[in-house]
């Protein structure tokens, strides 16, 4: 299985304690494979993903999306996706 691309995203968890409450992001990556993208915690075969797109936020960032027949899986990014989508589609046309 080869890595063709990947893709910085992050994870934002909500810490509560009893004086405060944070918000703390974690760095992950999507990894789009010959076969599937995988996540930190979930692989899409791409038999099962439909169309991946992305949409800006503001001046910084924006939300990528897998469109999967489990549903649509959005993703915070602070980059520009366009490479990472641009690969999905060459894969997939294949």
């Amino acid at each position: 299985m080869n890595l063709i691309a990947e893709q910085s995203y992050i994870k934002i968890v909500r810490e509560l304690s009893s004086l405060e409450q944070k918000d703390v992001e974690h760095q992950r990556k999507l990894y789009l494979y010959d076969q599937k993208i995988v996540t930190q915690h979930r692989e899409f075969p791409l038999k099962d993903v439909l169309d991946i797109s992305y949409r800006f936020i503001g001046g910084e960032g924006g939300l990528l999306y897998l469109h999967t027949t489990k549903g649509v899986f959005s993703y915070i990014v602070k980059t520009s996706p366009a490479e990472f989508v641009e690969a999905y589609k060459s894969v997939r046309g294949k």
